[in-house]
C-alpha cells in the first residue's frame, strides 16, 4: 500500500498526525476570518501577507505568516489537500516537532528567496513553498537513504515532484521562486546527517513495507555528494529563474 493512501478515520487522523491537522486548521480558520465580516475589510491580508517592502521596513513576521494565508477558497483547499496527502507519512517518520521545523524552515527559505529575488512591490501568500519543502525532504530520502522508501513510493514522489515543478512554470500567478527554494530547503534538511541523527525508521502502521526497522540500514552519503547535489539544484533554479 502506498504511504500516501489515507485509511484513517477523522479522529485517528488527528491523533496520528497532530501537526498536519493543526496546520490545516489554521488554513481554514484564517480563510474564514478573511471572508467573515468580523474584522475590517482585508485586515488579515494587509497585516499578514508577504510584502517585500514591509519586510525590509522591519515587519519580519511576514516571512512566516504568508505560509498560512491563501488568496481564495480554491487556493486554500488545494494546498490543504496537498498537505493532508503528503504530510502524514513524513510527520510519522520525523515526529511532530521535526516535521514542523521542516515545514516552517522550507516556508521561510521560500519567503526569504522571494524577498531577495523579487521586487520590493511583490506581494504573496500561500503554503506552496512549505509544501514543496516536504517534496524536497522526500527526494532527499530517495537520494541519500534509499532503503527507507519502496521503489513504488519513490516513483510516486519523483513523478509528482516533476509534474509540480513543470506546472509551476506553466500556471499564471505562481510564485516560482518560493516553489523552487522551498523544494531546495526541504532537500537540504533531508540531506543533513545531524538533522537525521535520530533513527527515522520508526514503524508506521501504513508504511511498514518501506520503512527500515534498523538504524544500521540507514546510510548517509558523504557531505561532498550532498554539496554537489545542492549546487546542481541551486544552479538549475537560477538558470530557470533568469
Amino acid at each position: 500500500m502506498s504511504i500516501f493512501t489515507r485509511t484513517e478515520s477523522f479522529r485517528e487522523f488527528i491523533r496520528y498526525y497532530p501537526m498536519v491537522s493543526l496546520i490545516v486548521s489554521i488554513h481554514i480558520i484564517l480563510y474564514l476570518l478573511t471572508i467573515l465580516p468580523i474584522f475590517p475589510n482585508n485586515w488579515f491580508f494587509v497585516n499578514f501577507s508577504g510584502v517585500n517592502l514591509y519586510i525590509m521596513e522591519g515587519e519580519v513576521w511576514r516571512l512566516i505568516t504568508p505560509t498560512f494565508m491563501h488568496s481564495g477558497f480554491s487556493h486554500m483547499l488545494f494546498n490543504s489537500f496537498s498537505l493532508i496527502l503528503f504530510g502524514p507519512a513524513l510527520e510519522r517518520m520525523l515526529g511532530s516537532g521535526k516535521f514542523l521545523f521542516v515545514y516552517l524552515f522550507s516556508g521561510i527559505i521560500a519567503n526569504l528567496a522571494t524577498l531577495l529575488l523579487e521586487p520590493l512591490t511583490y506581494t504573496h501568500v500561500g503554503s506552496s513553498g512549505a509544501i514543496f519543502g516536504l517534496f524536497g525532504y522526500y527526494i532527499a530520502i530517495i537520494i541519500f537513504r534509499k532503503k527507507m522508501m519502496s521503489q513504488q513510493n519513490a516513483q510516486i514522489i519523483l513523478i509528482l515532484s516533476a509534474v509540480s515543478i513543470i506546472m509551476t512554470f506553466l500556471q499564471p500567478n505562481i510564485n516560482i521562486i518560493a516553489h523552487l527554494f522551498g523544494l531546495l530547503g526541504g532537500l537540504l534538511l533531508g540531506a543533513i546527517p545531524y538533522f537525521n541523527k535520530k533513527d527515522l525508521s520508526e514503524s508506521i502502521h501504513t508504511t511498514a513495507s518501506w520503512a527500515s526497522s534498523q538504524r544500521k540500514n540507514i546510510s548517509f552519503q558523504s557531505p561532498v555528494k550532498v554539496l554537489i547535489w545542492a549546487m546542481i539544484i541551486i544552479l538549475a533554479i537560477l538558470v530557470f529563474w533568469r
